[in-house]
């Protein structure tokens, strides 16, 4: 017995046919097998019902009152390339069917096929036709995410930042990101590659402080087989590896100078040597180096090759704090409660305006990174579908309390704090204290002061 599709989601067929009566009996025989039939006239209505309809499988005749169905094959593949489409003919040539194959077709059949040849072909195409689409949904996705569309964010600042980085992508200019840990620099990186003739080739991101110099230089240069104890092999090198890329330098600030003239060869004319190697490789790969430090001023204390950071510092973007980017922070914090939803599966729709207010006064020292932290763990904890006040931990608002004149909400959910940590410890002052980080002697002067 041929699998039918769920009724809960069927998959939409459409048929072109001008004749009424085997337009209507095929319609019949489709739809009793769980999907959706549209039906059309002429292939002008029916390219415009492709327009507005998700649908996956077309059955086309091929003698249309307004085209040849055998070269519709291409216009509807041109609209959605996950679409089979079958050629029905009542006539058939072995020249037509061969021609509909080749413009993309998934099957050519004759009229008057008995309906158990034609469900099973209709069933194949939709599987085909599904599994392509999902394919191709999960491409977009990819795209998305490491493209500027993933860079969140309405403030000027921002809006500047990605605006400069578009340009540049254009181009094969080296690329210096200069901001706090946690700004989004990689992002940017991904980005600004994606955004380039060479996003079809390998993205490399390195983050320089997290290997010794020794290890760095094997790492981005690779060596040759006997250049060190343990060289048992040759090693490919990530430059090579980015070979027609890009390879993305995080915390470049850290390199070392040695390492710092190798890389400023690479930079000048595109050469290098593996370690232990006197035979000179080339490589075509742009650089997008970024760090959290400033170059220039390590350059004029001797900690940073002068003449490097000029020929890094080609094009320059500095990407804001999030502090500087106070009004990005709403769209940011709903973002990653989406994200974090659907990864934790929490039922998690909305903020309530407390949270939204100490998010907004917080200083975000981790920038966004931090952000994304403090919402992953607050959908955690949350205990209905609104993430509130009282689910940030105590320190999180402690600085907003000591600086802000407008405490009047904030002692409300200093308060509120207090009280779900009593709750939790059963009255226990000493353990409650704990649980805040405060002293108990604190604890005791916040309860009288609350009237706890």
């Amino acid at each position: 017995m041929e699998r039918k599709i769920p009724q809960s989601m069927p998959s939409t067929v459409l048929i072109l046919e001008d004749e009424n009566k085997f337009r209507g009996l095929l319609s019949r025989i489709i739809e009793v097998e769980g999907y959706k039939v549209l039906q059309a006239q002429s292939a002008r209505v029916g390219l415009k019902l492709l327009e507005t309809e998700d649908v996956r499988v077309v059955i086309s005749d091929v003698k249309l009152p307004d085209a040849n169905g055998v070269e519709l094959v291409k216009r509807i593949k041109e609209i959605h390339s996950y679409i089979e489409v079958i050629n029905l003919t009542a006539f058939g040539s072995i020249k037509d069917s061969v021609k509909a194959i080749k413009n993309g077709a998934f099957d050519y059949i004759m009229k008057g096929d008995d309906n158990a040849r034609i469900i099973p072909i209709v069933n194949t195409a939709v599987e085909k036709a599904n599994l392509q689409y999902q394919i191709n949904q999960h491409a977009n996705n990819i795209n998305k995410k490491y493209s500027f569309g993933a860079i969140l964010g309405k403030s000027k600042v921002i809006v500047d930042c990605i605006d400069l980085a578009r340009k540049v992508a254009k181009t094969n200019t080296t690329v210096l990101l200069l901001g706090e840990t946690g700004t989004g620099k990689e992002i940017f990186a991904e980005a600004i590659h994606e955004g380039s003739e060479r996003k079809d080739k390998p993205f490399i991101a390195v983050n320089c402080s997290a290997f010794s110099n020794e290890l760095l230089k094997s790492e981005l240069f690779g060596y040759v087989a006997g250049a060190f104890t343990g060289a048992l092999k040759d090693k490919t090198g990530l430059f090579e590896e980015a070979d027609g890329g890009t390879l993305f330098l995080d915390e470049i600030g850290e390199m070392n100078l040695e390492l710092q003239a190798r890389l400023l060869r690479v930079l000048e004319n595109g050469t290098f040597n593996r370690v232990g190697d006197s035979k000179i490789s080339k490589v075509n790969a742009r650089i997008i180096a970024a760090t959290n430090k400033d170059l220039k001023h390590e350059a004029e204390n001797g900690r940073f090759r002068l003449d490097l950071f000029y020929r890094l510092a080609v094009f320059t973007i500095y990407i804001p704090p999030l502090r500087e980017r106070k009004e990005d922070i709403e769209i940011l914090a709903r973002n990653f409660m989406k994200e974090f939803s659907i990864k934790l599966n929490r039922k998690i729709t909305s903020m309530d305006d407390a949270f939204l207010k100490v998010l907004n006064e917080h200083s975000w020292k981790g920038n966004v990174r931090e952000l994304r932290n403090v919402i992953e763990r607050t959908v955690i904890i949350a205990n209905n579908d609104t993430l509130s006040s009282d689910l940030l931990q105590f320190d999180f608002y402690t600085e907003i309390l000591e600086q802000s004149s407008q405490t009047l909400d904030l002692a409300d959910i200093e308060s509120r704090y207090i009280r779900k940590a009593l709750h939790q410890t059963n009255g226990n002052k000493t353990e409650a204290a704990k649980l805040l980080g405060i002293g108990l002697s604190t604890l005791y002067r916040k309860i009288e002061e609350y009237q706890l």
